[in-house]
């Protein structure tokens, strides 16, 4: 298994099984051969001995040579006591206490299992309806959004993921604009992503800008109208803002249903690539492209018949993954069953062309996607059809769209997932994805740095004699190769990176790729902070006119989480704080908030002073007195009001201006003493923790280093909270477990340094 230290780092850390002291407890080549001898087990009911090694010997090999990967809980759990091997789930939520309730214990169990969960809240009663049983009034989608976010923060995925959601609601409910605007703070709902589920019906109404009603989904009846066209641009608006809510075409995921007898597809895994049907779950797993080449005449060519048969190995492996599965729910099992619904897909498609000498923003590029995935599509089915003549049809063959055909095992076989951490693995690109960056700096927090390469461009580079240190940090310090000297021109043609690629043409590969699957196609659309409301809205519109079954889209720098904010990006921000008739309106205080507290000594004695921070900046400051009393009434005095200024936009640097240096004769006449009055102390502490915060240069600094500016700042709330100035000063959110930038991806963010992921 030929292992990047980045792949080696990461399955140590998330994947590779450990002693109940935390001793590793297995290599590498023991984590696959423990998930190729669990899954192989499931030929065992439709043959003998022979063939379930048959089948070990071919899943080992192929996951040994990184040619295909399962999704993450089948790599953790698989052959382990949990068992729990599916990524997906989507679960009901009905309009009533009890449904509601079970659906929030439901998925608490099934992120303790390791998979993530989707929800539609369409059927829920607008907020402000009547409860007869009560006499209350139902408080509404958003609200029930919350309480199943708490129930998620609580529980840790099999002890290695934190839960993840996705939360639809239909275009038509009543309570669809509070819904939009629910994340635009990211601040309470931070463990769902959230996308509105659009109808054809509406998206002609934005089209001809008329009105369209809105349904009670309580009796069915019309509660009112908006402009559709309004409402579609408060939702380009909202995700322009921080990249949420994204969308789902939900005429086109039932177009597709399968099994439409068993009722409609309203719900997404937490990425919005797999359609379910309530209690239903599905296995994904990837072929890497990268590997699905060959050289002739020294030119490099799509191996067809060697993808051919990975797919054939992989439909077979997703399969088997069914019948081994110990699922977290007996409904989830039945409904699983019934189906037998697999997510084939595929990573490295952007090293593939890389390899192949072929720009991602061409035509060529999405010519070649288009056929790739038909070839996938064609030879997943094939494979299905061929285990449904020895292992028998899905058990609701009957009623589904296929009926009448030839028997499948499979009522679904292909998904484009993003693939995270499995990239990191198999040390190619990610799903579809164009490459983010090619080259980054990796921080160990012992201090040391190691410049992560594409292995493809590596390649590159060293082939043309081009490969130098010097060139590999250039390539890190930008997030494309176009500016650089020292790059050949074919070079910068080829190896372009996300921003290098126009929206549209990010549209046109996600379309090719979903012509010819099965459920959808995660992708994001990345776009450059400057980027306008209108580029959104064309983009959403062009994923509608070319047939995408949903949409998400990133605004570099756009996440309000992504700045802690202090020093120059305080005045950005300024200039989000409301103002009324004149007045500035201080922002509420936050719910949550960390601090660093400090003592200090001053004429009235111990003055302990607390400085707070929430994801806009500094936004506090306390101060208590120690037993000798002095002026407290003073010092909380202008403790107040320095919060208060804080939260109304004026700078750090003003407030320390005005209160530092003030002198205070109990203080000037004792000897020693580090301030002159307890106004200059509480500006000392204010500058310190600025100070500690100012980035540049934050992830090339050693960790003490980085600490002493703070004073007692805690170096775990550094690593979980400080963020970076990224390429061209745009604020960049930074991992919390390694420091290096994140990549988003299909609503999630992903760290390439050392494997973390989020979603929400």
């Amino acid at each position: 298994m030929e292992l990047s230290q980045n792949a080696q780092s990461v399955l140590e850390k998330r994947y590779l099984a450990r002693t109940g002291n935390g001793t590793q407890a297995e290599t590498p080549e023991d984590l696959l051969k423990r998930v190729a001898r669990a899954v192989a087990e499931g030929d065992r009911r439709y043959g003998g001995a022979e063939e379930v090694q048959g089948s070990f010997d071919a899943f080992f090999n192929m996951m040994d040579r990184l040619e295909f990967l399962p999704n993450s809980p089948t790599l953790m759990n698989a052959g382990r006591p949990l068992g729990q091997l599916s990524a997906c789930f989507v679960l009901p939520v009905a309009d009533s206490m009890e449904d509601i309730f079970d659906a929030v214990k439901n998925a608490a169990l099934i992120h303790k299992s390791g998979g993530g969960t989707g929800f539609s809240f369409s059927r829920l009663r607008p907020a402000g309806s009547a409860v007869n049983s009560t006499g209350g009034v139902a408080s509404g989608p958003v609200s029930f959004m919350k309480v199943f976010n708490a129930a998620t923060e609580a529980v840790k995925q099999g002890g290695t993921r934190r839960g993840a959601n996705m939360g639809i609601l239909r275009i038509d409910h009543p309570d669809i604009n509070g819904f939009i605007s629910s994340k635009t703070q990211n601040a309470e709902i931070t463990n769902f992503n959230i996308s509105v589920g659009i109808t054809e019906a509406f998206m002609k109404a934005v089209e001809r800008g008329c009105d369209y009603d809105l349904i009670n989904p309580a009796d069915g009846s019309v509660s009112g109208r908006q402009n559709a066209r309004e409402i579609f641009d408060r939702m380009v608006s909202a995700a322009w803002q921080n990249g949420e809510p994204g969308i789902v075409f939900l005429d086109r995921l039932n177009r597709d249903n399968a099994v439409p007898s068993q009722g409609e597809i309203e719900a997404t895994n937490p990425c919005g690539e797999q359609p379910l049907l309530p209690y239903e779950s599905c296995n994904l797993g990837s072929v890497n492209l990268a590997k699905m080449l060959r050289t002739i005449d020294g030119n490099r060519a799509v191996n067809w018949e060697k993808l051919r048969q990975t797919v054939g190995t992989a439909v077979h492996f997703l399969d088997n993954v069914i019948d081994v599965n110990h699922y977290p729910l007996a409904k989830i099992d039945e409904a699983t069953r019934a189906t037998r619904k697999i997510g084939l897909g595929v990573m490295g498609f952007a090293d593939m062309l890389l390899l192949l000498g072929i720009p991602y923003n061409s035509d060529e590029a999405v010519r070649l996607a288009e056929s790739l995935m038909e070839f996938i599509s064609n030879a997943a089915r094939e494979k299905s059809r061929e285990l449904a003549e020895k292992r028998g049809a899905f058990p609701l063959f009957d009623v589904s769209i296929r009926a009448g055909g030839e028997p499948v095992r499979n009522a679904t076989v292909t998904t484009i997932a993003p693939t995270g951490t499995l990239s990191i693995i198999a040390n190619c690109s990610s799903g579809i994805e164009p490459v983010f960056g090619f080259a980054y700096i990796r921080n160990i927090m012992d201090g040391t740095e190691l410049t992560e390469v594409n292995p493809v461009l590596r390649q590159t580079l060293e082939r043309r004699g081009l490969l130098t240190d010097e060139l590999l940090r250039q390539i890190a310090a930008h997030d494309t190769l176009a500016q650089l000297d020292g790059v050949p021109e074919d070079m910068k043609q080829v190896f372009v990176s996300a921003h290098d690629i126009s929206p549209e043409y990010h549209i046109k590969m996600q379309a090719a790729f979903q012509k010819h699957t099965d459920n959808a196609v995660s992708k994001t659309v990345n776009f450059r902070r400057s980027a306008t409301p209108e580029d959104v809205r064309e983009v959403y519109f062009l994923a509608y006119r070319l047939g995408c079954k949903g949409v998400t889209i990133y605004r570099d720098g756009s996440r309000s989480e992504q700045v802690l904010n202090i020093g120059k990006v305080n005045k950005e921000n300024a200039a989000d704080t409301p103002v009324e008739s004149g007045f500035i309106t201080p922002r509420p205080r936050p719910e949550v908030t960390i601090g660093v507290t400090e003592c200090t000594k001053s004429g009235c004695g111990n003055l302990y002073i607390t400085v707070n921070y929430d994801d806009k900046g500094i936004c506090e400051v306390f101060t208590n007195t120690g037993r000798v009393g002095g002026c407290p009434s003073q010092s909380e005095a202008t403790s107040r009001l320095v919060s208060v200024a804080l939260r109304s936009g004026m700078s750090v640097e003003s407030i320390v201006k005005q209160l530092k240096g003030i002198r205070c004769p109990s203080t000037v006449r004792q000897p020693g003493m580090k301030c002159s009055s307890c106004p200059d102390a509480i500006a000392r502490a204010i500058e310190k923790v600025a100070r500690a915060q100012e980035f540049e240069g934050y992830r090339s600094a050693p960790v003490n280093d980085k600490l002493a500016a703070g004073g007692k700042l805690a170096q775990d709330f550094a690593r979980e909270n400080l963020t970076v100035y990224g390429k061209n000063d745009v604020p960049a959110r930074v991992c919390p477990e390694c420091g290096s930038e994140l990549e988003h991806e299909g609503g999630c963010v992903t760290c390439r340094g050392c494997g973390y992921s989020k979603c929400g």
